[in-house]
C-alpha cells in the first residue's frame, strides 16, 4: 500500500450527502464517497477532511458554497500564521477544513481543490506512524510525536496524523466522542484496522 485511493463516509442519507458535496465542494465521488450507515456515534469522530486550495479567495468561495448548501460554521475563515482558512461541519456531521498557505490572491477566484487531506486524530502519533510505515506508506514530513504527513501521488487522498486533542482544537470542537468513526479508507489489498480503529479496505469497484 502506498496511498489512499478514496474515503467513504457513512451517512444517514446518502443522496442528500452526495448532493451537498457536489454543490458545496464540486466533489464527484472519485475520492470522497458516501454510503448508508447508522452505526452509533457521538461527539468528535476522530478525524477531519481538508480541502487545500491555492489562495484565500478560493477558500472563501468554497466556504460560502458550503454554508449555502447547509454546512454549519465551526470556525469562520480567517488569517493565521500559516495562511488562511476556516472550518465547517457538513450536514452529515463530517468536519471539513478549507485552507491555503497563501496570504493573498494572485489569480482569478475559483473553487478548484488542489489537494484533499484526511487527518486522523490519534492517541500515539509515533506508534500509528510506525504502523502505517509497516503497511507500506512513505513519510513525507514528520514532527516528532505531534504530526506526520505521508507522501502521496496525484489524484489520491493525502493521509496525515495529529494528536486527537490537538486536531479537535484545530477543528473547533470538543475532543470527546464515542462510537463509530463512520469512515472507511480505501487502499491496499486487504482489509484491516489501524491502532485507533480506523477501518481500511481495498479500493471498491465502481
Amino acid at each position: 500500500m502506498n496511498s489512499i485511493d478514496s474515503v467513504t463516509l457513512e451517512v444517514a442519507d446518502p443522496e442528500a450527502a452526495a448532493r451537498f458535496y457536489s454543490d458545496a465542494f464540486g466533489l464527484d465521488g472519485s475520492r470522497v464517497r458516501v454510503r448508508a450507515g447508522d452505526a452509533p456515534t457521538s461527539g468528535f469522530r476522530g478525524f477531519t477532511l481538508s480541502l487545500v486550495v491555492a489562495q484565500p479567495g478560493n477558500v472563501d468561495a468554497l466556504f460560502t458554497a458550503a454554508v449555502d448548501a447547509g454546512a454549519t460554521v465551526l470556525k469562520p475563515a480567517a488569517k493565521s500564521l500559516w495562511g488562511y482558512g476556516g472550518v465547517v461541519r457538513a450536514p452529515d456531521g463530517t468536519v471539513w477544513q478549507i485552507a491555503t498557505s497563501a496570504k493573498k490572491d494572485t489569480a482569478p477566484v475559483t473553487r478548484d481543490v488542489d489537494e484533499i487531506v484526511l487527518l486522523l486524530g490519534v492517541e500515539d502519533v509515533r506508534a500509528t506512524k510506525r504502523f502505517y510505515v509497516e503497511e507500506g506508506l512513505t513519510v513525507g514530513k514528520s514532527f516528532g510525536g505531534k504530526y506526520v504527513e505521508f507522501a502521496t501521488g496525484p489524484d489520491t487522498v493525502k493521509l496525515s496524523l495529529y494528536k486527537r486533542r490537538a486536531l479537535a482544537k484545530v477543528a473547533g470542537v470538543s475532543a470527546e466522542g464515542t462510537g463509530s468513526h463512520r469512515l472507511v479508507v480505501s487502499g491496499g489489498t486487504r482489509p484491516f484496522a489501524d491502532p485507533d480503529g480506523f477501518a481500511w479496505q481495498p479500493e471498491p469497484s465502481r
